[in-house]
């Protein structure tokens, strides 16, 4: 009678502390100013009750007159399971969510796709913590265990060293962060929006709407231009005017243009260059330099576009036109040049 009464008195403790204890102990965990305390009685809440009921089982068992190996077998058995409890514990308490990831995510400045694998490789190592100590209470030589890891860590390794190597590219990308979602990025093998970025690839959609998943490994190695975070976005063309014109007309042509650019709202004024650059056989090269604000296709596009126009306008007011490309021809037969 006294085994099953300490199996059933520990079994009724643990409904007891599963239903009555535990959300008085919650609700003054909440009050407090800190979520540590709440976090860890919530995530050791379910291997506490196991612990009571498997508590109860082993004091039953060396309450029986059994067998001395029979109560070694039962202490081992007892001191795995404590172990295997404590871990399952601390494996909720480094999920994903947990206050343990956010105050590891604040103090490093970790990303926050990072947080998740980290957790992931926090709770591996609690495991296989767990997996050693568990051994070694059933006098199993770890050491052996430990070597053979290192060995099956080095073949997977070299096995998979292209896969790792994507992986830490992924990771260099998520911490300096040369561009995110949404990005308009040129490198050697890509140029598109960016789309999607995980550990071992990123993906980027193509001006041909083509979709292209790079290596992140190839990316880490390679120069990346994100052109998504130009301050300005430069507008550089030579204007080539027809000889027509004495000097004073064709200065106070570019004069005009150039206060048109400077005095426009959508232009760094202190960017804009025009100048009289060559004099060739085709005419007057005027070069002209800009850099608009906004460096969205649609809005650079427009300005240019209102750029273009007045800059006509000014030349149609002064009576001057762009050069048409020709070529003078001498012939033998002729002394009167035809131009072409």
């Amino acid at each position: 009678m006294v085994p099953l009464a300490l199996i059933l008195g520990f079994w009724l403790l643990g409904i007891v502390f599963s239903r009555f204890l535990l959300p008085l102990l919650l609700r003054y965990t909440s009050q407090t100013p800190s979520q540590l305390d709440e976090q860890v009685l919530t995530a050791f809440s379910r291997p506490i009750k196991a612990i009571v009921f498997i508590f109860g089982l082993y004091l039953t068992v060396l309450y029986l007159p059994l067998a001395t190996a029979v109560d070694q077998l039962a202490n081992c058995c007892f001191r795995t399971l404590l172990i295997i409890l404590l871990a399952w514990g601390a494996h909720g308490m480094v999920g994903p969510g947990s206050i343990f990831s956010e105050r590891l995510r604040d103090r490093f400045k970790i990303e926050s796709v990072l947080i998740p694998s980290f957790s992931k490789a926090l709770q591996f190592l609690i495991w296989a913590m767990a997996l050693v100590l568990a051994a070694h209470e059933w006098d199993y030589d770890v050491n052996g265990f430990i070597a053979g890891l290192g060995l099956g860590g080095l073949a997977f390794a070299l096995a998979a060293k292209d896969l790792l190597a994507n992986i830490f590219g992924g990771v260099v990308i998520i911490m300096e962060k040369p561009f995110v979602l949404g990005d308009w990025v040129e490198t050697k093998s890509v140029e598109g929006m960016v789309e999607e970025i995980s550990f071992r690839s990123t993906r980027f959609r193509t001006f041909t709407q083509a979709l292209v998943t790079v290596p992140n490994s190839t990316l880490a190695d390679e120069a990346i231009t994100n052109w998504s975070r130009m301050r300005a976005r430069r507008v550089r063309f030579t204007l080539i005017i027809d000889y027509a014109g004495p000097r004073e007309l064709i200065e106070e042509c570019l004069q005009e243009i150039r206060s048109l650019i400077q005095n426009h709202p959508g232009i760094e004024p202190a960017s804009v260059l025009v100048a009289l650059e060559n004099i060739n056989v085709n005419g007057l090269e005027v070069l002209v330099q800009y850099f608009s604000r906004d460096t969205q296709t649609p809005g650079y596009m427009a300005l240019k576009e209102d750029i273009n126009y007045a800059i006509l306008d000014i030349l149609a007011s002064r009576r001057l036109s762009l050069a048409a490309p020709g070529r003078v021809v001498y012939s033998p037969s002729s002394s009167e040049a035809k131009v072409k």
